[in-house]
């Protein structure tokens, strides 16, 4: 009788055989790696204390190559695959963050606006070690998201790690259904346009559009200067990151996506008028600033269109796709990776601001601007910017 592992050996000999002769040295299956492979599988099935199956030990053998290559490349079994299905269309509970992984950590890029994580004080740059009294060591990210999803209205204990905190701290949250509202707006001083952009969504080009006339609007046509507010803004949808860019610029090279495949390097440009007509424009980061925020804020600061205050964004400029396998399993793998206009490369390096302003809720609130305004420092030093070069002006 011939053995299951002699099966697997003849197929995976026969697949080095068959590639060899019609892919590059680099395509090449080696299979001296493969036996390597079959050997270790073996003494697996034979050795480990617990009996696994065969479709298990696979999945493990695929799920680790395919997270060892960067924090956003996943393989998905079909239940996660479901899961991440699920997780798009807005019908679930949840907390309100964006994660990521970070050296075998679960991190929180930003919480989303008005989310129970926001209201609660978690902060971008946080750690989750444990949902539910359940360490997170050794989890991957799908196993966290499911952890902290559940039906809206019932309660999830998340434990924190925080950076200069001396011990865990822990929060209890009531989970709810997650829509980002997208788009705040104020004007401060009777002449300065405030703009927040919470996330890049498929209408966001429009609705930025929409509140910038409004705004213009509202002083009378005399507005001096806007202000655009993409702080804990985890990214979303490239077409309105690139539509956002658009809105600002009149000509010239918004973003480029370089990657090894031919449909992965991908160039956008500006093709339509300023729709704040040469005004001021100021763009506030922070550290939960990641993606779409990012090729916005680059594309802005290397046109010299904008002033970027705040501190270094997250740098997170990395193109995933996709892909379903015949099983209804999906690998998502990172194809290609966003450039500025100037070649700056985003992905793990950020966007510095012309202005390092760290944030700080100051003591004696600012009493000309209304609550919450008043309290926050980085938009306090804008307006006093603002305030300075248009006094120099005249």
């Amino acid at each position: 009788m011939i053995s299951k592992t002699s099966i697997y050996v003849a197929f995976f000999m026969m697949l080095a055989f068959i590639s060899s002769p019609v892919h590059t040295n680099e395509s090449e299956v080696p299979s001296e790696k493969i036996q390597q492979f079959v050997d270790v599988y073996k003494k697996i099935k034979d050795q480990y204390v617990d009996e696994v199956d065969d479709a298990t030990l696979f999945n493990y053998a695929i799920d680790g190559m395919v997270s060892k290559l960067d924090p956003y490349s996943d393989y998905l079994s079909k239940d996660d695959f479901s899961e991440l299905r699920i997780g798009t269309t807005g019908k679930f509970g949840g907390i309100g963050i964006e994660i990521t992984m970070e050296d075998g950590f679960v991190k929180i890029i930003t919480p989303i606006d008005d989310t129970p994580a926001q209201k609660a004080g978690l902060k971008a740059g946080d750690l989750v070690i444990e949902v539910q009294d359940v360490s997170l060591k050794d989890k991957s990210l799908n196993d966290a998201v499911k952890l902290m999803r559940g039906d809206p209205g019932t309660k999830v204990k998340i434990k924190i790690l925080r950076e200069k905190a001396k011990q865990p701290l822990d929060f209890e949250l009531t989970r709810q259904i997650i829509v980002s509202k997208g788009i705040k707006t104020k004007i401060f001083n009777g002449d300065i346009g405030y703009l927040r952009l919470s996330s890049f969504q498929s209408n966001s080009t429009t609705n930025v559009r929409n509140a910038i006339y409004e705004l213009r609007k509202e002083t009378g046509k005399m507005m001096s200067a806007l202000i655009l507010d993409l702080r804990n803004n985890p990214g979303g949808v490239l077409g309105a990151a690139v539509g956002i860019s658009d809105l600002f610029l009149e000509s010239g090279k918004i973003v480029y996506t370089k990657g090894r495949t031919n449909n992965s390097d991908l160039e956008y440009f500006a093709n339509s008028e300023d729709v704040l007509e040469g005004l001021p424009l100021y763009v506030l980061i922070n550290g939960g600033s990641a993606s779409a925020s990012e090729i916005v804020a680059g594309a802005l600061q290397d046109h010299k269109r904008a002033d970027i205050y705040g501190e270094k964004s997250f740098g997170k400029a990395s193109v995933q796709s996709i892909q379903e396998m015949i099983d209804g399993s999906a690998l998502k793998l990172t194809t290609a990776r966003y450039y500025t206009p100037n070649d700056r490369n985003i992905h793990g390096n950020g966007i510095e601001p012309d202005v390092k302003i760290e944030f700080k809720e100051i003591d004696k609130p600012n009493s000309l601007l209304p609550d919450p305004y008043n309290k926050d420092n980085q938009i306090i030093a804008v307006i006093k910017d603002i305030k300075s070069k248009v006094s120099k002006a005249q």
